[in-house]
C-alpha cells in the first residue's frame, strides 16, 4: 500500500473513533427523566372544569391551545407537548386523585399550574415527596414560596398576602378611620389573603376591622353575609371571593343601597367573568390590583404584547373570551413554561426543571404590566411580587399609582 493511501486509511479510522465517542458524548448529554424523550414532554395539569371555581377552567382551555401553537411551530427543542389536563371540579379529594393518576399513571414530567390553594394544599406533600415538580401552581398562596422545605413546588402570581399588604397601605394612607368589613372564602385561600390585611394594617387591624364574615364554596348563596356585613356599619368591604361568589356579591351590595369603597380581590377581577355579569353599572369605583394588562384598556391598544396575546387568540383560541382575566392569564404562565423548558435544553430531568425555574432573570412576558419582570432565584420561588393598583370605570380598569411590592416572602 503506498504511504499516502496508510496516511489516509489511518486518518479516517482515527476520525471514525472520534465520531463515535463523540456522538456517544451527545448521547450521554442528553438525560430525560419519566414524561420525556427525544420527541415529546408530558405534561399534567389538574383544572376545575365544573364545581363552584369552574369559571377558572378557561385557564387550562388556553394553556391548551397555546401549547398546540407551540407544537404546530415545532415544539421545544424539537420536542412536542403532550398535555394532560384533568377536572377536580374543586374538590381536594379528586385533586389527590387526579395528582396520582398524572404521576403513577400517565407517567408526566411534572405537574404544571393546576389551579387553587385547597386543591394544590392536598398534594403539596406528595408531589414533593414524589420529587415530582409541581410548578408555577395556580393560586397565590404565600407558601408556595419555601424552596427549603418544600424544593418542588413554585407559585406563579403575586402572593395573596403580598396583594392584600398593598390593599393595606392604601387605606391606611387614603382612609385612616376606615371601617371594615371582610368577606372571605374559609380556606386557605381567603385566610392566606386576611391574613396579609391584617398584617398591613399593624396595630390598627383590630380597631379598623369591624366585621368580617366566611362562607363555604358549597353555599348556594352569600346574600345572607353581605347583608350582614352592611349592618355593621362599615364604610369600606374587602371582597376575599372567587368569580361565582365575586359576581353574586357586587349584585348584592348594590341591591341592598350599601356604598362602601368595595376592595376586590385579583382572582376576581375578570370583566368577562366577573364584572360584566355582575353588571358594569353596580361595579362602579371598585378598586383592585393588577400585574397583567387589561385587554379592554385602550392604553394598550398598540402594545407589541397585547398585539401578541391577541394574534394568539384569534388564530389559535378563537372561541376563547379575550376579556375573561382566564385567557390572559393562560396565555402568560405558558410562556413562562415554555421559556423554562426551553433553558433545560437536553436536560429534561425534573431537578433541572426546578433548576431552570429558579433561574429566571427580569424575564419578560409580553402581558406583564411595564415595570413588572419575572425573577426567581434557588431562594426565592415568587416569580411575580410586584402589583398597580386600578379602579373600576365604565367597562374596564383604570390604572392608577405606582408599581409596587407587597414585600412578603414565604
Amino acid at each position: 500500500m503506498p504511504a499516502n493511501a496508510t496516511r489516509l486509511a489511518i486518518a479516517s479510522a482515527a476520525f471514525a473513533l472520534f465520531a463515535a465517542s463523540m456522538s456517544g458524548t451527545w448521547a450521554a448529554d442528553k438525560k430525560y427523566d419519566t414524561g420525556a424523550t427525544d420527541t415529546e414532554i408530558k405534561i399534567g395539569n389538574i383544572m376545575p372544569y365544573s364545581g363552584p371555581a369552574s369559571a377558572y377552567g378557561v385557564i387550562g382551555k388556553t394553556e391548551a391551545a397555546y401549547f398546540k401553537k407551540i407544537n404546530a411551530e415545532g415544539g421545544i427543542n424539537g420536542r412536542k407537548i403532550n398535555f394532560i389536563s384533568y377536572d377536580d371540579g374543586y374538590s381536594p379529594p379528586k385533586t389527590v386523585e387526579q395528582a396520582r393518576k398524572l404521576v403513577e399513571s400517565d407517567e408526566v414530567l411534572l405537574i404544571f399550574n393546576s389551579l387553587g390553594t385547597p386543591p394544590n394544599s392536598a398534594i403539596h406533600k406528595y408531589m414533593n415527596a414524589k420529587k415530582v415538580p409541581q410548578l408555577f401552581v395556580a393560586t397565590g398562596a404565600t407558601k408556595w414560596n419555601d424552596p427549603k422545605h418544600f424544593p418542588w413546588t413554585m407559585g406563579w402570581q403575586p402572593s395573596y398576602q403580598s396583594e392584600s399588604h398593598i390593599y393595606a397601605k392604601y387605606l391606611l394612607k387614603e382612609k385612616p378611620n376606615a371601617k371594615i368589613a371582610v368577606l372571605y372564602q374559609n380556606d386557605d385561600y381567603g385566610k392566606d389573603y386576611l391574613k396579609g390585611l391584617k398584617d398591613g394594617l399593624g396595630a390598627k387591624a383590630s380597631s379598623m376591622i369591624v366585621a368580617q364574615e366566611s362562607y363555604e364554596t358549597t353555599e348556594p348563596s352569600i346574600d345572607d353575609h353581605i347583608v350582614k356585613l352592611k349592618a355593621s356599619g362599615a364604610d369600606v368591604f374587602v371582597d376575599i371571593t372567587t368569580p361565582k361568589f365575586a359576581a353574586q356579591a357586587i349584585k348584592k351590595v348594590h341591591e341592598i343601597g350599601w356604598k362602601p369603597l368595595h376592595i376586590l380581590n385579583n382572582v376576581s377581577a375578570s370583566v368577562g367573568s366577573v364584572l360584566k355579569p355582575a353588571g358594569y353599572d353596580n361595579a362602579q369605583g371598585i378598586i383592585s390590583a393588577a400585574y397583567l394588562k387589561d385587554v379592554s384598556d385602550p392604553q394598550w391598544k398598540d402594545d407589541a404584547g397585547m398585539k401578541q396575546f391577541l394574534d394568539f387568540m384569534t388564530k389559535n383560541f378563537p372561541e376563547g373570551d379575550k376579556l375573561d382575566g382566564g385567557t390572559i392569564v393562560g396565555f402568560s404562565v405558558a410562556q413562562t413554561l415554555v421559556q423554562v423548558l426551553k433553558q433545560c435544553g437536553d436536560d429534561l430531568t425534573r431537578a433541572n426543571v426546578m433548576k431552570q425555574a429558579a433561574n429566571l432573570k427580569n424575564f419578560e412576558v409580553g402581558a406583564l404590566l411595564p415595570g413588572i419582570t419575572i425573577n426567581t432565584s434557588p431562594t426565592d420561588f415568587a416569580p411575580i411580587d410586584q402589583l398597580q393598583l386600578m379602579r373600576f370605570k365604565g367597562q374596564r380598569w383604570e390604572l392608577f399609582g405606582d408599581v409596587i411590592s407587597g414585600g412578603v416572602s414565604g
